[in-house]
Parts: C-alpha cells; sequence; structure tokens
C-alpha cells in the first residue's frame, strides 16, 4: 500500500506571494503613517488663518507656515493674464482670471486670483495698486510624466485676493477641506488587496492539492 505524500508549497510561487502581500501591507502602514503626517499639516494650515500677516514669498515652495496667510503684494504692472476653472466665493464655478505681476523691477513677477467670471477671455483694463488676500500655492505646471519619473517640480506661490475686480466675482477664500487628505482610504485599499492575494492563493493551491490527490 502506497502511503500518502506530504504536500508541499510550491517554494517560487508562494515566495512570490509573500513578497507581494508583504509589500501591500508594507505601503497600507506607510499610507497610515502619511495620514498622521497630513492631519497635523492639516492643523498647522488651520492656524495661519488667525496668524498676523506675512511677507510675501517670492520663491516656491510655499513653506507650511505661509500657507494660507494673510499677506499683500504692490502690483506696479500686468505682464500677462491666465484663465483657468475655479470658483467664486458663492459656489459659482467660472474661470478664474489670474494676474501676472510686477512687483519690483528685478525678480520673479507675483500670479494673483483677481476673481471669477462666466465668461472666457474677458478683456481687464486695470493698471494694478496694493492687493491683499491668502497665500496659497499656483496652479501646478508639472505633468502626469515629470511626476512618475520623480521630476515634478514645487509649485510657486500665489496670492488669493480678498477683494475681486469690478468686473469679477470674489474667488473662493482658501480652505483646508480643499486638500485631499485619502490616506485612510488608501490604507485601507491596501490591506484588503493583501488580504485578497492571500485568499486567492490558498484557494489556488487548495485546488490543485485537491487534483494532484484524485
Amino acid at each position: 500500500m502506497r502511503g500518502r505524500g506530504v504536500k508541499r508549497l510550491p517554494i517560487i510561487s508562494s515566495l512570490i506571494v509573500a513578497l507581494a502581500v508583504g509589500a501591500m501591507i508594507y505601503l497600507g502602514f506607510w499610507q497610515l503613517d502619511r495620514l498622521d503626517q497630513k492631519e497635523a499639516l492639516l492643523e498647522t494650515y488651520a492656524a495661519n488663518f488667525d496668524k498676523p500677516p506675512m511677507a510675501f514669498p517670492q520663491l516656491g515652495p510655499v513653506a507650511d507656515e505661509a500657507m494660507f496667510r494673510k499677506s499683500s503684494i504692490n502690483c506696479l504692472r500686468i505682464t500677462d493674464w491666465q484663465d483657468s476653472s475655479g470658483k467664486a466665493s458663492n459656489g459659482q464655478s467660472g474661470f478664474r482670471y489670474i494676474a501676472n505681476c510686477v512687483t519690483s523691477a528685478e525678480g520673479p513677477g507675483v500670479l494673483v486670483n483677481m476673481g471669477v467670471s462666466n465668461r472666457p477671455n474677458l478683456e481687464i483694463d486695470w493698471q494694478g495698486g496694493v492687493l491683499t488676500g491668502w497665500i496659497t500655492e499656483a496652479p501646478g505646471e508639472s505633468s502626469l510624466l515629470d511626476r512618475l519619473m520623480g521630476k515634478d517640480t514645487a509649485p510657486g506661490p500665489m496670492l488669493v485676493a480678498d477683494k475681486p475686480m469690478a468686473s469679477l466675482l470674489a474667488p473662493a477664500s482658501p480652505s483646508i477641506e480643499d486638500i485631499p487628505n485619502n490616506h485612510l482610504a488608501y490604507a485601507v485599499q491596501w490591506f484588503l488587496f493583501a488580504g485578497i492575494a492571500l485568499i486567492i492563493f490558498l484557494i489556488a493551491l487548495r485546488a490543485k492539492n485537491s487534483s494532484g490527490t484524485k
């Protein structure tokens, strides 16, 4: 009478699955760590609203202690305008008009979100002056390929004006609610992926062992 052989785990496939599951679990805990960091950062941003005004930063990236702080600039002249999708303080969606302001004889210009309109390509006649508002980040310019290749450039600063031009609606004031914080959901997803991968492997292993005993 032939005895039953000892069932052995397939070494290579088991190793691959173990490495994959381990990597997923690691990513899940990494996202939980990022969650703690993001919540601390959001607390800093929320506290910045109540701090006194500060000088407008000339270069990016925008420091954590500067984000959402009140500031002001003296716009000597405007070199150009750009419009992109945006939202007004009343919740209306439209086109936000961003001015590139010259503030000194030298140095980079300052981007200012001057307001929102439901019409694109407006001809705006404004010659400059003192502007007050909140410090935020300028619209990102890095492509998806740059981000994937690790060449993402940190956005520079932008001022969101607290008073719009006469022909525009007031831009929506900055809010920490607009900053994505999906790290908990990402962590849960990675843990689920790890569990599903392990279950699929065990089911496949059981099916293979069952077919081998017939």
